[in-house]
């Protein structure tokens, strides 16, 4: 392919889909914006008309910020790739740093620090206005630092040789490496959701046991029902950095936990709670995490197979503004690497309605195995609740919803869970 028209492919692409972005995000806002002044007919009588108000602004405020992000992020892109901003910082750290590995780590880590920089500000903006405005926020400037070098830290120990082991096998494996670092990839993933519920997740916040005895009798008795065996039952702080609330699960095997933010414990009522956590073993039930970890795997595979075939085509690093006429020989793996993964989220928005679809027909499901082992009025209630404590919108626009939304707009939940 003649670079020029890959170009003309990848500006065609990245001006659909930012088009598609903001058009969404403009039509999400104003539909918020046109339903603001009147509760759903669904929900009136649980929902206050100030409470609406509140999800409708906070949302409002959301989306303003988001919209700022894309033409930011767009910007930062053509810079990077078009601008030659990524073709300069490669021959910088190529004259200090020579062509090994060492080069190709130092580039992967100037991408992440330079994307880092750039989004502080929205990040921060999000963190300790937004959210403090309406009430959420509950960080403090010592533990956003702690969070961020914590962060930091796991990034290096766990990425930087994740990805020097991804590097050295595409330069070792000949013309089927995409087959070793998918094997690699899909190990640390699995390594790292096994890990995640002792080892990492301590780090940011304390777990601790379940104490109400009550509640702890009525969770272990819906755990029997259900067949579901857990390593303990945990209340996390999650009230020192957000109002938020929510209940999950994690790991696998012996090392399944079950995990209530303790403002959710604060927020609903016993039965409540049983039929939030029943809604979660429903995920467990129909093997909602299994599908996709499968999912993912198959993706990943197909996606590193597609960096296979275009990291020797010189056309697709010109046809990026990196270099002329090289391929991966001169350019380095790193640089192929990262370029593909740069490019790959254009091209696949898109195609989010179709991930988003899946996910939505997995939160149906777990829905109604829920009011198999619970009363249906009692998820309601809870559901009620968290669009009201999280200042969810009751009103997304369609559209936005069918691309951005993992979860069902609330008005579908409730109306099927009335009729189960």
């Amino acid at each position: 392919m003649n670079p020029y028209h890959f170009t003309v492919i990848f500006l065609a692409a990245l001006a659909l889909s930012t088009g598609l972005r903001v058009w969404l995000d403009l039509r999400h806002l104003q539909h918020v914006r046109a339903h603001r002044h009147r509760v759903p007919a669904d929900f009136v009588g649980r929902i206050e008309l100030a409470d609406h108000q509140k999800a409708a602004d906070y949302t409002a405020a959301k989306m303003r910020l988001g919209l700022i992000e894309i033409v930011i992020d767009t910007l930062v892109l053509l810079m990077l790739t078009l601008g030659g901003l990524l073709g300069w910082i490669d021959q910088a750290l190529r004259n200090a740093l020579g062509s090994g590995y060492w080069h190709g780590l130092a580039l992967f880590a100037c991408a992440g620090l330079l994307g880092f920089v750039v989004g502080l500000p929205a990040s921060l903006y999000r963190t300790f206005r937004i959210e403090a405005r309406f009430g959420f926020n509950k960080l403090t400037w010592p533990l956003w630092f702690a969070d961020l070098a914590k962060g930091a830290a796991l990034t290096v120990l766990i990425g930087g040789p994740l990805l020097f082991a991804v590097l050295w096998l595409m330069d070792a494996m000949g013309r089927n490496w995409w087959l070793y670092v998918w094997l690699v990839w899909l190990a640390t993933n699995l390594l790292i959701l096994f890990l995640y519920p002792t080892l990492i997740a301590p780090l940011f916040n304390k777990f601790t046991p379940l104490e109400d005895a009550s509640l702890k009798q009525r969770i272990e008795a819906l755990l029997a029902r259900c067949g579901f065996a857990s390593s303990g039952l945990f209340v996390m702080d999650g009230s020192k950095r957000s109002a938020h609330g929510n209940a999950y699960f994690t790991g696998f095997g012996r090392a399944k936990r079950i995990v209530f933010f303790d403002t959710l414990l604060a927020k609903l009522a016993p039965e409540e709670i049983e039929a939030v956590l029943a809604h979660e073993l429903g995920h467990f039930r129909h093997r909602h995490v299994i599908k996709r970890i499968a999912l993912s795997g198959v993706l990943s595979l197909a996606f590193l197979w597609v960096l296979g075939q275009l990291i020797d085509q010189p056309w697709f690093f010109a046809g990026l503004g990196v270099g002329a006429g090289d391929t991966a020989s001169s350019m380095g793996t790193a640089m192929g690497l990262l370029l593909f993964s740069m490019v790959l989220p254009v091209f696949l928005f898109p195609l989010a309605p179709l991930t988003s679809a899946l996910s939505r027909r997995h939160e149906f499901e777990a829905d109604a195995y829920a009011v198999q082992q619970t009363a249906a009025g009692d998820l309601i209630n809870a559901l009620v609740k968290l669009y009201r404590d999280n200042a969810a919108t009751l009103t997304p626009d369609p559209l936005h919803s069918l691309f951005h939304d993992s979860h069902p707009p609330a008005s579908q939940r409730i109306a099927r869970l009335h009729a189960s």
